[in-house]
């Protein structure tokens, strides 16, 4: 976890004010520091006026507001593409491309179209059309790290801070609202698809492309613009066939990311070497003490093995991906291969998408999974078809691990023996399976009652004389 979440770490050394508290010389006098005091709780005051009125560890009306200001000078609603000028503005462009898609994918799976509608997005409706689910990422990771806080405060210090508390908490939900904004605004700018960080993030059965960026992003690439698009557009869709049809798949992604966050955990030992640092007459000093990072979060065992589930499971949503645009691609394109390639440095160098992520949830993927991924399911493919090579999205308990996908060779192995499989996982089965099960087991032992210790009948015959 390189990156740590919300705020944490250091802070550029430009951005910490006049004063050095360890020089006195530069330290402010009293008048000085009196109208700094001053001027903070003026800008407080405006700040806490026009942020909205969010409630929560995240103040997302800030988010949000902060986010379309930084992108209030673009304007890529109607960008279109050097290829397909005759077709008209780009969403035309985006829903022929999809459509062809589409068809090509029909053939590379047996999973139906899970999309809808297929939309052109701008930047500035990325942000608005993702946000929501952003906010179900973030809240626990910003809930855990200002909890940590006030449960650091002895008894007493919560009685006597009394408002302030609050005050608090509202300026930490702002704090954290102006880091998720600025966020979003620059991957709004670089983000290809709704689906690029392997998450689900826009609206159910949707597929979205951002023409403007996906233009930027085919610059250098030598490629026609119309080739990229249809790529693009054939990765976004298969990764809507995924989330719509298989029914376990949205939930488990965003709840593994939620049980990550929920683990994070502070040092709050810390706080006495953070409250040595602070000057109350330097307002600079206060600002360094909550940016020197004495408050990292620390990575806990089950957090560890939350992020080996979540890099499996994301892994296998990647590599199954990336493998079946590539069979319903073939030599359609010439530029495919090259392009698929590009896209997996892109994902391996820690694109845009992943440093964001990380930054905000404080999760780092692992993108060598993903290849592996790959690997694996171009493995059963071949072995067994790809109908039996996607009916293991039928249930998570048949889904690979991360050791199989170490050994994608043991695994295609056994798919082969069925009585290495479970018979029935289906669930609503199960269920009526236990609930059988358990009736019978009432039934027996009404019918067979364990012995009464208390009767004597039960003991001997008589007592020993």
């Amino acid at each position: 976890m390189s990156n740590p979440p919300f705020g944490f770490g250091p802070s550029d050394p430009d951005k910490r004010g006049d004063g050095d508290p360890s020089n006195p010389s530069e330290q402010p006098s009293g008048a000085e520091a009196f109208n700094q005091l001053g001027q903070m709780l003026s800008q407080l005051g405006q700040m806490l006026s026009q942020a909205g009125t969010s409630s929560g560890p995240v103040n997302y009306d800030l988010a949000k507001q902060i986010a379309l200001q930084n992108l209030s000078g673009r304007d890529d609603a109607k960008i279109g593409f050097s290829a397909s000028e005759s077709s008209g503005d780009s969403s035309t462009a985006v829903r022929d491309a999809a459509h062809l898609a589409e068809l090509w994918l029909d053939a590379a799976t047996i999973l139906p179209a899970g999309a809808t509608s297929t939309v052109s997005w701008s930047a500035r409706t990325w942000v608005e059309k993702t946000l929501p689910t952003w906010q179900r990422l973030c809240d626990p990771v910003a809930q855990q790290v200002s909890g940590a806080w006030v449960e650091a405060l002895p008894e007493e210090a919560k009685q006597a801070a009394g408002p302030l508390l609050s005050m608090m908490g509202q300026m930490g939900g702002m704090a954290f609202g102006s880091q998720l904004g600025n966020a979003l605004a620059q991957l709004a700018q670089e983000v290809l698809t709704s689906t690029e960080v392997g998450l689900p993030l826009g609206p159910s059965a949707t597929s979205a492309l951002l023409p403007a960026n996906i233009e930027k992003f085919t610059e250098g690439l030598e490629l026609p613009s119309s080739e990229v698009l249809v790529y693009l557009a054939a990765r976004e869709a298969a990764h809507q066939r995924l989330f719509t049809h298989v029914s376990w798949l949205r939930q488990r992604l965003l709840a593994t990311v939620e049980e990550f966050a929920r683990g994070i955990t502070v040092d709050t030992s810390a706080l006495e070497s953070l409250a040595g640092q602070i000057d109350p007459a330097n307002p600079a000093s206060i600002e360094q003490a909550m940016s020197s990072g004495l408050l990292e979060p620390q990575t806990t065992p089950e957090q560890q093995a939350a992020l080996k589930r979540l890099e499996t499971l994301l892994a296998l949503v990647e590599g199954w991906v990336d493998v079946v645009v590539a069979e319903a691609i073939g030599d359609r394109l010439p530029g495919a291969e090259a392009l698929r390639e590009t896209l997996r440095r892109r994902r391996a160098t820690g694109g845009p998408a992943e440093q964001t992520f990380a930054t905000l949830v404080g999760l780092e993927l692992r993108p060598r999974r993903m290849r592996a991924a790959s690997s694996l399911w171009k493995l059963v493919g071949d072995r067994h078809g790809l109908e039996k090579r996607d009916d293991l999205w039928s249930h998570p308990d048949l889904m690979p691990s991360a050791d199989d996908l170490d050994e994608p060779l043991d695994f295609a192995d056994r798919l082969a023996d069925p009585q290495s499989l479970p018979d029935d996982l289906d669930p609503i089965a199960e269920l009526e399976r236990t609930e059988r099960e358990e009736r019978e087991a009432r039934d027996s032992d009404q019918e067979n009652p364990p012995p009464n210790p208390g009767n004597n009948e039960d003991k001997g015959d008589s007592e020993p004389s």
